[in-house]
This record gives C-alpha cells, sequence and structure tokens, in this order.
C-alpha cells in the first residue's frame, strides 16, 4: 500500500476520483464512523487542533458531519446532504486557513488508522482508494500559502 501524500501546487485542483464502492462494503457504515471519530481524536491533540472546534459539542458535531460526508462519498447514503445540504467543502472550509503543512498534518494522523483497518483485514485494494481520494481531495481545501 502507497501512503505517499502528494505535492500540492497552491491554486491547482486536481481530478479526484471518488473511493471504490468494496470500501464502503467492506468497512461498513459504523466502521467509517469509528475511522472519523479516531482520526478527530488524533487532531485533538496534534498542531492542527486550531482549525477544529475547541468547544466539546461543537467538536463532536464535526466528528459526526465528517462520518457523514465520507460515508456518502464512498457510495453509502447521503446523510451530509440530507442534514446539511450540498457538501460544497471547499466553500465550507474557506473560513479557515488551511496550508500545505496542514494539510499534510490531516493526512498522517489518518495513516496508522488506515494501517489498523489492514490489520482488521479490509483490503489494500479498498483503502489505497480511499487513501488516494483523500490525498488529492485535500489539496482542493489548500487556501492559503
Amino acid at each position: 500500500m502507497n501512503l505517499e501524500i502528494t505535492h500540492a501546487q497552491f491554486g491547482v485542483k486536481p481530478p479526484v476520483t471518488k473511493p471504490i464502492p468494496e470500501f464502503l462494503i467492506e468497512v461498513g457504515e459504523e466502521g467509517i464512523r469509528k475511522l472519523a471519530h479516531d482520526h478527530y481524536e488524533k487532531i485533538r491533540d496534534s498542531k492542527i487542533s486550531f482549525l477544529f472546534p475547541s468547544n466539546e459539542e461543537d467538536f463532536e458535531k464535526a466528528k459526526e458531519h465528517a462520518a457523514d460526508f465520507l460515508i456518502q462519498i464512498c457510495g453509502g447514503r447521503a446523510y451530509f446532504t440530507e442534514n446539511r445540504g450540498a457538501p460544497k467543502m471547499v466553500q465550507r472550509h474557506a473560513r479557515f486557513r488551511i496550508d500545505n503543512e496542514s494539510r499534510v498534518e490531516w493526512l498522517e494522523l489518518y495513516k496508522p488508522l488506515l494501517l489498523e483497518l489492514k490489520d482488521k483485514g479490509v483490503t489494500e485494494t479498498s483503502l489505497q482508494s480511499f487513501w488516494n481520494y483523500l490525498n488529492i481531495f485535500s489539496i482542493w481545501m489548500i487556501n492559503t500559502k
């Protein structure tokens, strides 16, 4: 499995490919919710925590929104759209100053979680597909040099 982080060129939004349906099938909705939860818990103690809500209730909501988005993007029920409207993630993140260093940290925090899923039997093909999505889509969130 290749968990390399693609170099981001500021202002360039490369084409994004959604994860293959097998990722959702193998991990399941609850597994994706756990993945989002665990990722946010790593964020809480990271150098990018300032980009996330400090209020506990808002932080928990952000976890839920992230899980809803990931389930939807992986081909599951459109929880995010049902609860919050069209994703429009670039616009939703515009108020946060996201630079490439923050993006890299965000991605690095996913790596051990994906390796745990591999150890639990999720195929490398599915995990690579999910990683490829995160890796490229996260470039779209960069809005600060």
